[in-house]
């Protein structure tokens, strides 16, 4: 590996150690990949110790249900307990757990003992409401403390809950309050958008609509819109919450108990409600923000600019974090509101420490220019992370010079929804790091890149990437649907018995791996996991289009960009761009605002193989202007023609 001293004129393989003074300080060292090595569960367990146990573990992990796991399975804490009760036990109540930043310019500080305080009185308002260990909630807010709040307290109750981003249409939350049979969902009047208020009310009045499984919904006054009230059912969190005993003792509840459920898109039209568990998704979730991050307690601002309705707010806005004590800054709004200079602003003010977001906000800031933030002391920044996609080295290279003053280390991270937390990333103090790789599994997580027929690949090779052991925070499986986990994860290499992530890889001739994105129909917009069949029924759904066809192009900004094809049902008149904008509209309706195409093109057919097979992979070609590959399987290779004057 050579040390590039070069600046512009760096290559893609060019690496960056970390300098002598942040290796001397890194909370993660060398050492950890030989302990990892020497013995993993060991290690995992010595993980685990670094939480509470109400009822210490005697068993590390339980594999023979497989794919089915049991992480510390006799051992029992409170998750809730371990992100704030016992941070205000050891004399840390005063302590700033979020600086929160309203996008109008309100914020408010919220230490440790206001949080102990605001979620016993969620807790005992929940249990007011008749809720026990074991049922459902579904949260569908904006990125206010309220909805932390409200996390917590399902946490610290043994209450399952489902967070929605609050950006999905009420299609959307029904269908996840009726998979899950919530019987709560708690939420806002509205939400700051771009300086004005959004409703997000009326969107739930819409999805509870005679919902069997919902007694109540819980409303945050947050915009001071006015709201439709069903009484009896709706409550005001001012009303119950605010006025409720602030005493609360947490329970233990067992390390497999359900800790939520997470929707994320499928190749199929059908989200999967992915369920994670509590002790061993903790252990996970504390050990890598601790190490990845470099965080130091009552020292770092942290700033993870995630949503909470995606699992990288789970892990890394709430249980990652609040476990480690940090102080972290939450902002609601847009990164361009008021103007673009926000984010940069929130830095200096709150003196962030260590940013963690995602390349498609890196290309933005970019095309933006470096002007924006050049205009602002970001001397504090001292570590820089990513997250949703692969980052590409250009941005990489950007974000380093221009944010992180060409010093601060960027971890680039790799993980899912189902895997729960950090699987393949840079440690730190210890890798020199490569712009675009995600580099290395992390100690104590076990990681292939294979072909089709289950071989490994070597330094040079391009395959697919495999987990091949168990790890904690694994997911435990699909809600209600238990042969769609094995099929959907555990199929392609059954003799194996090694989980498939969806994601192709490569090594490079140093051994560094490259994630490549997808290989299935999911497409990654901004970080956001949208599959073309999702896609494709809303579009058919409209009542002018017969069929439709969806890829993910190239995008510069968000990585991947939503490209439709479709065809108009017989005497249904072609309107030009006001049937275009119906179109994404009724996408924007079916499943959120993110799902909208970037283009659609209104064709007269589809390229189908003999059999009747869509052939995305051409589509994607002349999405992208490429010439086309081999089209000898097609029906009609003439389609394409028509295809090109479509668009």
């Amino acid at each position: 590996m050579t040390t590039s001293t070069s600046g512009a004129h760096e290559t893609a393989s060019d690496s960056y150690p970390p300098s002598a003074d942040f290796a001397a300080q890194a909370n993660a060292t060398a050492d950890l990949y030989a302990e990892a090595e020497k013995d993993r569960l060991a290690f995992w367990a010595e993980q685990a110790r670094r939480l509470h146990w109400h009822t210490p573990f005697t068993e590390v992990l339980d594999w023979s249900d497989a794919p089915v796991a049991k992480w510390f399975g006799d051992g029992e804490l409170n998750v809730a307990y371990n992100c704030v009760d016992r941070h205000v036990i050891d004399g840390h109540g005063d302590q700033v757990a979020i600086h929160w930043e309203g996008e109008p310019g309100d914020s408010r500080d919220v230490t440790y003992s206001d949080l102990l305080v605001e979620v016993s009185q969620a807790a005992n308002t929940l249990t007011d409401l008749g809720l026990v260990a074991g049922d459902r909630v579904a949260i569908y807010m904006p990125m206010i403390p309220e909805a932390i709040v409200s996390i917590l307290a399902c946490a610290r109750l043994g209450l399952t809950h489902s967070v929605v981003f609050a950006g999905f249409s009420a299609t959307a939350l029904r269908s996840r309050v009726d998979d899950a049979e919530a019987k709560l969902v708690i939420t806002t009047d509205g939400q700051w958008r771009r300086g004005k208020p959004a409703p997000i009310k009326a969107t739930v009045d819409e999805a509870v609509d005679g919902a069997a499984s919902i007694e109540h919904v819980l409303v945050v006054k947050r915009t001071d819109s006015e709201v439709s009230w069903t009484d009896g059912r709706d409550l005001w969190w001012h009303d119950t919450v605010a006025k409720a005993s602030t005493e609360h003792e947490a329970q233990p509840f067992p390390a497999e108990h359900p800790l939520f459920i997470l929707y994320t898109s499928g190749t199929t039209g059908k989200p999967k409600g992915i369920i994670h568990t509590s002790g061993g998704y903790l252990t996970q979730t504390s050990y890598t923000h601790h190490n990845v991050f470099d965080h130091k307690a009552g020292k770092d601002v942290y700033w993870c600019t995630a949503d909470i309705g995606w699992v990288t707010g789970h892990s890394y806005i709430v249980y990652g974090p609040l476990s480690n004590r940090a102080t972290q800054v939450v902002y609601e709004g847009t990164p361009n509101s008021p103007d673009e200079h926000r984010h940069w602003n929130v830095i200096e003010k709150y003196k962030v420490s260590i940013y963690y977001t995602s390349p498609t906000l890196v290309r933005t800031f970019m095309k933006w220019g470096k002007e924006i933030p050049e205009a602002h002391d970001l001397s504090t920044v001292r570590l820089l992370g990513s997250v949703g996609e692969p980052i590409n080295p250009e941005a990489w290279r950007w974000f380093r010079d221009v944010v992180g003053g060409g010093t601060a280390p960027i971890v680039d991270t790799w993980w899912q929804t189902e895997t729960g937390s950090i699987m393949v990333s840079p440690l730190p103090g210890v890798t020199s790091t490569k712009p675009g790789s995600a580099q290395t599994p992390l100690p104590g997580i076990s990681a292939k890149i294979v072909d089709d027929d289950a071989q490994p690949l070597g330094p040079g090779g391009n395959g697919y990437l495999v987990l091949d052991q168990p790890w904690p925070s694994m997911l435990r499986g699909i809600w209600g649907d238990m042969d769609r986990y094995k099929e959907t994860y555990w199929s392609r290499y059954p003799e194996q018995g090694w989980y498939f992530a969806g994601d192709g890889a490569r090594f490079d001739d140093d051994g560094d791996l490259w994630v490549l994105g997808r290989v299935d129909d999911v497409m990654n917009v901004s970080g956001h996991r949208i599959s073309t069949s999702e896609v494709e029924s809303a579009l058919v759904g409209h009542h002018g289009v017969a069929e439709a066809a969806v890829v993910g192009a190239a995008d510069e900004t968000t990585g991947q960009g939503i490209v439709a094809f479709v065809i108009l049902r017989s005497g249904v008149e072609n309107t030009g761009d006001d049937l275009i904008a119906e179109l994404k509209a009724e996408v924007a309706k079916e499943i959120s605002p993110i799902a909208k195409p970037r283009e659609i093109s209104i064709v007269p057919e589809l390229p189908k193989t003999r059999s009747g097979k869509i052939m995305r992979r051409l589509l994607r070609d002349v999405a992208e202007g490429r010439d086309l590959g081999d089209t000898s399987t097609l029906v009609d290779p003439a389609v394409f023609e028509a295809i090109k004057k479509g668009r």
